[in-house]
């Protein structure tokens, strides 16, 4: 989301951590599912969890198909069955709390306790990397340009020739991209009011994760109206993210279980079951 990890703005990456820390520390709660407590962690196999005998997971939702939630208001997708992986291995559940971006990418929900570990569609960046901890990388990703059909564009410099508003998801890769590439497009909080804008005409054209706009226009009232008109190959991967100097063996679990599922089909299982192809197959 994408991910600047580039997935999920003047602050510095440390500026921007700090304020964010004391905010989060000042409200205690940004509506998520459950309430946490940093001075009383539990252990598990060996690992400090912020709340006993959960894995407490920040995200940003929607997503789709990465995190979202189903018909019955559960939180589903992609990122929700690889942190799972580690979850089960420590012998503990998954309790998800849904906060915004940018507090998970500056590394301030992690550093005050608020979960344990990020999955949300996350870039591993230089700049994130100064205040989180990375996973071994778990998605190759990509981004694209969806828009209105007949706009006759195929590529970001035919967006620019013509004239077309572009819209990106605020504090993500895609924005950072577009953004270098010498657009102002306008940001939207997140990618269903991203989605929303394109649909009401506030963008002719937007960009985001290539996974997420082909599982919009599986939709027929998306794919009716709108089409893919390029993907952007910004060669990006998605991390789980942790505190900056992390539990080592909260961090070991994680990257095993992922070198794991990888070698031993459970994570080609995983990426069939949200993507519908194999991995290397997407575009």
């Amino acid at each position: 989301m994408a991910l600047s990890p580039k997935g999920r703005r003047g602050f510095t990456a440390g500026a921007l951590a700090l304020t964010a820390a004391l905010a989060l520390a000042a409200c205690g709660s940004d509506g998520g599912s459950s309430t946490t407590s940093a001075s009383a962690p539990a252990e598990a196999g060996g690992v400090k969890l912020v709340h006993p005998g959960k894995l407490t997971v920040c995200t940003n939702i929607p997503y789709e198909p990465f995190q979202f939630k189903d018909d019955s208001g559960k939180i589903v997708g992609f990122d929700v069955d690889i942190v799972d992986l580690a979850a089960k291995k420590l012998g503990v559940t998954q309790d998800i709390v849904d906060i915004d971006f940018a507090v998970i990418k500056s590394g301030a929900a992690m550093a005050t306790g608020k979960c344990d570990v990020a999955a949300a569609g996350m870039t591993i960046t230089p700049e994130r990397q100064q205040n989180i901890d990375f996973s071994v990388p778990y998605f190759d990703a990509t981004q694209a340009l969806l828009a209105k059909k007949g706009t006759g564009a195929k590529s970001l410099d035919d967006v620019k020739a013509k004239g077309l508003k572009l819209g990106a998801q605020a504090s993500t890769t895609g924005l950072d991209y577009v953004k270098k590439a010498g657009f102002d497009p306008t940001e939207y909080a997140d990618s269903a009011k991203e989605l929303l804008a394109l649909q009401a005409g506030q963008a002719d054209v937007i960009v985001q994760d290539l996974p997420v706009v082909l599982t919009w226009l599986k939709k027929p009232e998306i794919a009716e109206k709108y089409e893919m008109i390029a993907s952007l190959d910004t060669g990006e991967q998605y991390g789980i993210g942790l505190k900056k100097n992390a539990d080592p063996v909260l961090l070991k679990t994680i990257n095993d279980e992922i070198t794991k599922a990888k070698s031993d089909g459970a994570y080609e299982q995983i990426f069939v079951k949200w993507f519908g192809k194999k991995p290397g197959e997407l575009g």
